[in-house]
């Protein structure tokens, strides 16, 4: 008697469904940078020679806090000769399609900024995205909407905000003018309600959230810019 052959299985994949394709430009510029307003970095587009050409929500907020560059005359510069020095540095090897980073420094305060060559148009020289460090994800709105899922009272919420800003249990005490135990009494809460057994994991677990920025109406272009079409 013949053993039965099995015949293969196969398997019909569904048709990839076609997707529109936008004909106006300046509809898919609009998305893009709507796109860029939800990124948790500042961005700012610059010519290879440091002409402003379009900055995001946080890329607008560090300019006009003018702490480490800001604009003039269409230009963006360092807030010294120096700090202009090396953005120039950091342009030109970006246009030679090198990848730079800065470490942009004020007395105490430091900026990293990371200079990426981007794809030039057709006849034009390489445009450079300057991409500043992360937006802190207690200045978001993760640690808010995080609370909320796990039903953080207010005081577990302000101890894991201190928590993801690197701060230790007396730190955390002194900041809040309570005493170490109390502090212990939150994280032990965080813990349970989480589910995480640790509090590195918790922190760790924040900060891998997706970013949930805030709009801001006071800062100058929001939600981002664009300065030349």
């Amino acid at each position: 008697m013949e053993a039965a052959t099995q015949s293969p299985t196969t398997f019909t994949l569904p048709r990839p469904v076609a997707m529109p394709t936008p004909t106006d430009p300046r509809t898919v510029a609009r998305c893009a940078w709507r796109v860029l307003e939800e990124i948790d970095y500042g961005l700012i587009l610059l010519s290879a020679t440091g002409e402003l050409q379009h900055a995001n929500q946080l890329g607008w907020s560090e300019l006009s806090r003018a702490r480490f560059l800001h604009t003039e005359s269409g230009q963006v510069v360092g807030q010294s000769v120096a700090l202009t020095q090396e953005l120039r540095r950091g342009l030109q090897a970006a246009a030679q399609g090198r990848r730079h980073m800065l470490m942009l420094r004020d007395g105490g305060d430091v900026l990293p900024v990371t200079c990426v060559p981007l794809m030039p148009m057709e006849g034009s020289a390489t445009p450079v995205l300057l991409m500043l460090a992360r937006q802190s994800a207690t200045r978001n709105l993760n640690v808010g909407f995080f609370s909320r899922t796990h039903g953080l009272t207010a005081a577990e919420e302000s101890v894991l905000r201190h928590l993801c800003e690197g701060l230790q249990v007396k730190e955390i005490a002194r900041a809040k003018g309570i005493t170490p135990s109390t502090v212990r009494t939150h994280l032990r809460s965080l813990r349970e309600k989480t589910g995480l057994r640790h509090i590195r994991l918790l922190a760790q677990r924040v900060a891998m959230l997706p970013p949930m920025l805030p709009t801001n109406p006071t800062l100058p272009g929001t939600p981002g810019r664009m300065v030349h079409q």
